[in-house]
């Protein structure tokens, strides 16, 4: 079997901003969470059996205690954040194990799933949907990957460093130097992504970077300015890593069994009446007799 774990924040952000807006027969706002189930059922349809979904029902989590600028809600479209909710429910009445996290976040909640499904030997590959970089950290050789759904791009451990110039495990010390927009922290000042993937690629971890910059790989460009910014900046940077390193203890799921897909529940027809979307309850009940006749 193969697991797909889903970015669900990503998915409504994105089809937020790629499919018309719609509203429900009670005047809900719900484009978004229709262009989500469409697109989870259609990799139903093309064979997923075992997917979990993880959203970030409150935007802020424990990271905003830890940095003042880390990124909140502000800002959103309030039609955007309404629909997570509808989301989460939608998902569960058709069928989807879904972790809407708020101590957490939803990146945590794939990595956590991420990991314990890999400790599955009946598990073949893993699949994390979501070009989010900092998911990058997750991917382990060819059994751990990151899929790009949108641009059809598998990433494995070969792939990552092919793209950021360093191993997944370096993943957490080069978004600290480089710093994260999305996430709301800047990294250190000077450092690029040309930088910090000449560096990592030599030294693997912040701690393994010499302070003296003397000791440096000679084949490193202006270590003597790197230096001085990084250690500088020190704190800074072990916090921003802090930030960007995934959690592996959120509460996902006891056994990956719980992951299969095993059709919608009975009240997924009425969602899908009120959200004036009757073909989501046709595919979805084909294909679970589909999925069902596979079992048997």
């Amino acid at each position: 079997m193969d697991v797909h774990l889903i970015d669900g924040t990503y998915e409504l952000f994105r089809h937020f901003y790629a499919v018309p807006a719609a509203q429900d027969l009670s005047g809900r706002e719900i484009g978004a969470v229709r262009g989500v189930l469409r697109s989870i059922l259609y990799m139903i349809e093309q064979g997923a059996t075992h997917i979990g979904v993880a959203t970030d029902h409150v935007v802020e989590s424990f990271r905003n205690s830890l940095y003042a600028g880390y990124k909140t809600s502000e800002g959103v479209a309030p039609e955007l954040l309404s629909q997570f909710p509808i989301l989460e429910e939608a998902l569960e009445a058709m069928g989807i194990v879904v972790w809407p996290m708020v101590e957490f976040e939803a990146d945590d909640a794939l990595a956590s799933a991420a990991a314990q499904a890999a400790g599955d030997g009946r598990v073949g590959q893993v699949f994390i949907c979501t070009p989010d970089k900092d998911l990058a950290q997750c991917v382990v050789g060819a059994r751990v990957v990151q899929h790009d759904r949108r641009r059809g791009i598998v990433r494995d451990a070969a792939g990552v460093e092919a793209k950021f110039g360093v191993t997944p495990e370096s993943i957490p010390d080069y978004l600290a130097l480089l710093g994260d927009s999305a996430d709301g922290f800047p990294g250190i000042s000077g450092w690029g992504e040309k930088a910090a993937s000449s560096v990592l690629s030599r030294y693997g971890h912040l701690e393994n970077i010499p302070r003296n910059w003397r000791e440096w790989d000679s084949s490193i460009g202006n270590a003597r300015r790197l230096a001085a910014s990084l250690f500088t900046g020190w704190e800074d940077a072990l916090l921003f890593r802090t930030l960007a390193t995934l959690r592996l203890d959120a509460a996902v799921f006891a056994s990956v069994d719980e992951l299969r897909w095993q059709g919608s529940l009975p009240v997924f027809e009425e969602q899908c009446r009120v959200m004036g979307a009757p073909d989501l309850y046709r595919r979805s009940t084909a294909a679970k007799a589909v999925a069902l006749s596979q079992t048997a």
